[in-house]
């Protein structure tokens, strides 16, 4: 199958190509700014389906929005027609179509435009309406507030707010493109206008925070609930508009005679994940806990692992590996330490269910064996 990208070097248009190359058995043909109609003809004749995301949004002429938003579209038709081509036709339009301004006018046509060509030729046509799209790899300072946010943040620079109160209307490149590549493997016919789901709503203020929330990670090292929705798609979208320089970021370490503990990552509900390490014969804990529970994974070295318990006295040992990955549990009312019994620096990943905290730290010393 080949497919046809108009505005293959837009926002929209560079996720989708990335996409589209990642298909096996999909061709890609693309259509960008600069290309003549004899292009866009010869392109159209090979083509087994078009993605038409080609359009103006911030021209210096606004007559640029009837000759770009509406006249290409309707070249495309025409070229279509012209070539006796039934092909599947999509259409990247805007909510704006809605409204009575030159570019909503001009959306509004090109949407006409592709109906005409599927009630007069019978191609298959789907007319998305989008609301404010958002990404990687849009345009910042242009007529994304998403993008202009995140970038500027990331850079260190200044974001204006009129209205905090202001809402936008959003959606996710990601979930725009797999809906796209869904309408085109379904199949169908006439007209149809899919709506992209999920769509969010957020103000101009909570946006900000957010994005504030995300830069200030680096330094409490809370991670945002950053897993799903709305907040996973923002965090993704930041983190590609940080410089190259920023990539990277330290965090503290915290080192002894024992060696050294770095804590990596805390998390608002399921704990935090931290790392340590110990020379030969060093011992680290000793301590038990009532409801904190704690992952010891041992990454490098030898380790033996004693248990006491706080009742009964029981004492239980295990002994891991860094070459054989086992997971240590601690268990509540079991006071524990890990010794390092090999001959070379031992490093140990760890995780606890709960930020640590000084006030209530859940952690009482006690040592596995007394002596």
């Amino acid at each position: 199958m080949k497919v046809l990208v108009t505005g293959a070097n837009g926002f929209i248009g560079k996720n989708l190509v990335l996409r589209v190359r990642e298909q096996a058995g999909t061709e890609l043909l693309t259509y960008v700014r600069g290309q003549d109609d004899a292009a866009l003809r010869d392109l159209l004749a090979q083509a087994d389906a078009v993605v038409h995301l080609a359009g103006e949004n911030r021209p210096a002429d606004v007559q640029a929005f009837a000759d770009v938003n509406t006249g290409l579209t309707e070249r495309v038709c025409q070229g279509l027609k012209a070539l006796g081509q039934s092909i599947p036709v999509l259409l990247a339009s805007s909510a704006q179509a809605e409204r009575d301004n030159p570019y909503g006018r001009s959306k509004l046509a090109a949407e006409q435009a592709v109906q005409a060509l599927a009630a007069e030729h019978g191609n298959p046509v789907a007319i998305y309406r989008l609301p404010g799209v958002f990404g990687k790899w849009c345009k910042p300072n242009y007529n994304s507030v998403v993008a202009t946010f995140c970038h500027n943040k990331a850079h260190d620079l200044p974001v204006q707010i009129h209205d905090a109160s202001g809402r936008v209307r959003l959606v996710y490149v990601d979930d725009v493109i797999n809906a796209m590549l869904g309408q085109l493997a379904s199949g169908w016919a006439g007209v149809v206008r899919p709506v992209i789901e999920p769509e969010y709503s957020i103000t101009l203020g909570e946006l900000s925070d957010q994005i504030d929330a995300f830069k200030n990670c680096r330094s409490t090292l809370v991670s945002e609930r950053v897993g799903t929705g709305l907040i996973r798609a923002l965090y993704a979208t930041y983190v590609s508009y940080l410089p190259v320089d920023k990539f990277v970021y330290s965090v503290p370490a915290h080192g002894d005679v024992r060696g050294v503990f770095v804590e990596m990552l805390k998390t608002p509900e399921t704990g935090q994940f931290s790392f340590f390490t110990a020379h030969p014969g060093i011992t680290r804990g000793g301590h038990y806990h009532h409801t904190k529970t704690e992952k010891f994974l041992v990454i490098k070295g030898h380790a033996r692992f004693g248990f006491r318990h706080m009742l009964t006295n029981e004492v239980h040992h295990i002994e891991t590996q860094g070459d054989k990955p086992q997971v240590v549990e601690t268990v509540p009312g079991w006071t524990h330490d890990i010794t390092n019994i090999g001959n070379d620096e031992m490093v140990v990943m760890l995780w606890a269910n709960e930020i640590f905290d000084r006030e209530r730290p859940d952690t009482v010393a006690s040592k596995v064996v007394a002596g």
